[in-house]
C-alpha cells in the first residue's frame, strides 16, 4: 500500500481506514490471516477454521468489527511501516490493553 508520508505508528485517518484494511490479506502473528471486503464483509481463517463477520467505521472514526452472534470489538489503526513502506497494520483496544499487529500478504 503507498500512502505518502506515513510514518511507523502514525494513526490511520478516518477517511483512510477502508483503504487500509481492504488493501490486502493480512496475515497475523499466530498465523491466522483475514480479508477485509469493501462491501463490509470480513473473513477471519485460523487452522482451517473460517469465521464470517462485518467491518466499519464507527461514529468516533475508530474501526469496529462484528462476529455473530454478539461479539463487537472497535480498535484504534496505526500504519505498520518498515523501510518506509507500508507493510501492514496494528490494531490497538482504546484502553490500550491489547495490540496485534496484521501484516499485507
Amino acid at each position: 500500500m503507498n500512502m505518502p508520508g506515513a510514518g511507523n505508528g502514525d494513526s490511520v485517518a478516518r477517511e483512510d481506514i477502508a483503504a487500509a484494511v481492504t488493501a490486502g490479506r493480512l496475515e497475523y502473528a499466530d498465523g491466522a490471516t483475514q480479508v477485509f471486503e469493501r462491501n463490509g464483509a470480513t473473513t477471519y481463517t485460523e487452522d482451517g477454521r473460517v469465521t464470517r463477520g462485518e467491518w466499519y467505521v464507527d461514529d468516533r472514526g475508530r474501526f469496529c468489527s462484528f462476529w455473530p452472534p454478539s461479539y463487537r470489538a472497535c480498535y484504534l489503526l496505526h500504519w505498520l511501516v518498515a523501510d518506509d513502506v507500508i507493510v501492514g497494520l496494528t490494531f490497538v483496544d482504546p484502553s490500550g490493553r491489547s495490540r496485534f499487529e496484521g501484516r499485507y500478504r
